[in-house]
């Protein structure tokens, strides 16, 4: 059948452009096209589970990525298989994780296109809209402060651009000056919402004057095009770092997934968009100005549909993944054996636990040139606690920054620093506001070593707990929220020695901690600690005290209360158990403490209910129950959000409930 070649209706400029990078171009135009017909096949007959289609729009991720150097990053999402395949990557490894397979990118654990590979500079996405923008800032920030020269660009669609997350991470690279491309495709549909009701913008490069940023639209079925403007912004700002906006127009042609279909499209829409259909113009244009020949375009699609059936047949061939339960838990935390670092003299000085952190911070900071602090007001203001007040003299701004109020982009670019091979600390002004970045630390920072083996050496300061008046939303604890992610380490000294020595321990390990300071202690306990940097093993709770009545099982303040009691009553003889982490939990300790005494009290400031201390009794119950003497008490703050008045919040801590449940489980 012959090409209608008189209905093409995209004009394209080869200026710049020679025959060979023009044929080039078409073969990386063509392969995800093929791919996808291939794909599609494979899922009607049930060989893969589900497809996310990029029909229509493969101008924009080959252009993008073709443009880009192949030592930049680029962090693509649903609809971009053009940005994997114009990287390079083995077909056979591509189909292997599209099924699940070992050679797969994810050793079975996501799909599609749920994985990153630095061995390719890409950063994949998560189902969850709008993160991969926070990282592509720190990733940004990171060439930025390296002064390598590079670029960065990451992909949003026209309805992930609602997400707070695109709001946040725009700003913060404009603020920042970073050198980073935001790509919105938009293609018109989110699943089956239409524009008209994702957004009232008449277009989104009319946002960049918001952001004091410059934005650009191009027709994103124009693959000369997007490739000639992306290289021109790439370059301006290897040379200049700033962030522009990038609009690609285009259209979803198939559904959000093939099960979603596309009945909710108005008629004759397909066909009209089908007009403009980046592969079939460009093989158009090239054949009327003799770049390609009939039979040049059949040797190129064998040639290219050979390569996709021996990845297939390779890919296929590979067994399916056996579960491994050893593999499974050992791929939880990047690869860290702590080995403890001790004091090199004997030289103490008295500090509050505020002082312990800040001296902990400031020789990390020396230790680690790559390491970064970023958090509201912690550079000239020093922070709302003082805890980095004089760090910008010693540091600079570059390394110690003020960050607009937005958790979630700035926990991602803590990502992102680690992405590029740095360090971050993320401070949260208090730990209540960890809301807003929760996503990132949930679903990012948590799993994505077990996903796809990429470490996030981020640690998350959080000021947390009651006992200041400062009502329900500078006063929770929610170190039981965290407790329950897979995939995160939870500290929580309770000394200033300690809180020294495991924040040191927390920014060595290259894993995601999340660092829990009681505000009430910053200033009101002091302890003689090390000058020197060293670290406390993380992952290990410690004896207070040690008695032979019972034990008491605690962490933070409750440490202080559990003290302040025993203190009180002379006649109870007790082991004091300090957890100091909460994740890893030291069950060893734990148990031992438990076996030695038969009688157990859990105390902690958190709720009763879903607190940690649930876990921990049924821990003691199904571990240690003929050990047992008595039933496992369990004291916890009231079920209730965080009460501002001080009889109100005195009421709904739990010290006065404990002296009386110490006393019971003492008489028991």
């Amino acid at each position: 059948m012959e090409k209608e070649k008189t209905k093409r209706l995209i004009d394209f400029d080869r200026n710049g452009f020679d025959n060979d990078e023009l044929v080039t171009i078409y073969k990386a135009l063509v392969k995800p096209r093929l791919i996808e017909e291939k794909m599609l096949i494979l899922l009607r007959q049930g060989k893969i589970s589900k497809w996310f289609s990029g029909w229509g729009q493969e101008g924009i991720s080959v252009g993008s990525a073709y443009a880009m150097k192949e030592e930049e990053f680029i962090l693509p999402m649903h609809r971009n298989l053009g940005v994997f395949t114009t990287r390079g990557i083995p077909l056979n490894r591509l189909f292997a994780q599209f099924q699940g397979k070992m050679s797969g990118f994810t050793k079975g654990r996501d799909r599609s296109f749920h994985f990153g590979t630095k061995d390719y500079n890409i950063v994949g996405m998560i189902s969850h809209l709008g993160p991969q923008l926070g990282i592509a800032d720190g990733i940004a920030l990171a060439n930025k402060l390296k002064g390598n020269n590079q670029a960065t660009i990451v992909f949003t669609g026209d309805g992930g651009a609602s997400e707070g997350d695109f709001h946040e991470s725009l700003n913060v690279a404009a603020v920042w000056d970073l050198p980073v491309i935001f790509a919105i495709e938009n293609n018109c549909w989110g699943l089956s919402t239409p524009s008209n009701e994702q957004f009232r913008c008449k277009q989104f490069i009319d946002k960049g004057i918001g952001y004091g940023m410059d934005a650009f639209q191009v027709d994103g079925n124009n693959i000369l095009d997007v490739i000639r403007t992306v290289r021109k912004i790439a370059d301006s700002i290897r040379q200049k770092p700033r962030p522009f906006l990038l609009e690609c127009m285009t259209f979803r042609m198939r559904g959000h997934e093939e099960a979603s279909g596309t009945k909710y499209y108005p008629e004759g829409l397909q066909d009209e968009w089908a007009k403009k259909d980046p592969v079939s113009n460009y093989e158009s244009y090239l054949l009327e100005q003799g770049v390609l020949t009939d039979e040049l375009v059949a040797e190129i699609h064998q040639e290219i549909k050979a390569e996709i059936q021996n990845g297939l047949d390779i890919a296929f061939a590979e067994s399916p993944i056996e579960a491994d339960l050893q593999r499974e838990l050992d791929d939880l935390y990047a690869p860290f054996e702590q080995t403890v670092i001790n004091p090199v003299s004997e030289i103490k000085t008295e500090k509050r636990l505020i002082d312990a952190i800040s001296d902990s911070l400031r020789e990390s900071m020396v230790r680690y040139p790559d390491l970064v602090i970023m958090g509201q007001d912690i550079a000239e203001y020093g922070g709302a606690f003082k805890v980095t007040e004089g760090f910008v003299e010693q540091f600079g701004k570059g390394r110690v920054r003020n960050t607009p109020i937005c958790e979630s982009a700035i926990v991602g670019a803590g990502l992102g620093l680690s992405i590029a091979g740095m360090k971050a600390i993320v401070e949260m002004q208090f730990a209540d506001f960890v809301t807003c970045g929760f996503n990132q630390i949930i679903n990012n920072l948590a799993k994505i070593h077990w996903r796809w083996g990429q470490n996030a050496d981020v640690v998350v300061r959080m000021p947390t707990g009651a006992n200041t008046a400062a009502g329900p939303f500078h006063s929770q604890s929610n170190e039981a929220w965290f407790f329950h992610t897979p995939g995160l380490k939870v500290v929580y000294p309770a000394f200033p020695g300690d809180a020294k020595g495991l924040l040191n321990a927390a920014i060595e390990d290259p894993n995601p901690v999340l660092f829990f300071e009681h505000k009430f202690l910053y200033r009101s306990i002091r302890e003689d600690i090390h000058d020197d940097y060293y670290t406390t093993e993380i992952g290990k709770a410690g004896y207070v005290r040690k008695g032979d009545d019972l034990t008491i099982i605690t962490y933070g303040l409750g440490v202080h209360w559990a003290m302040e009691v025993l203190d009180a009553h002379p006649e109870i003889s007790a082991n004091l158990i300090d957890l100091k982490t909460l994740l890893p939990l030291d069950t060893e300790t734990i148990f031992e403490g438990v076996r030695q005494t038969g009688k157990v009290i859990v105390l902690h400031e958190d709720c009763m209910t879903g607190g940690i201390g649930g876990e921990l009794v049924a821990l003691i119950n199904e571990n240690c129950f003929d050990a047992l003497d008595a039933p496992v008490k369990r004291v916890a703050s009231l079920d209730t959000p965080v009460p501002f008045a001080v009889a109100l919040e005195k009421q709904f801590l739990p010290l006065d409930r404990f002296k009386q449940a110490l006393i019971e489980l003492y008489e028991f």
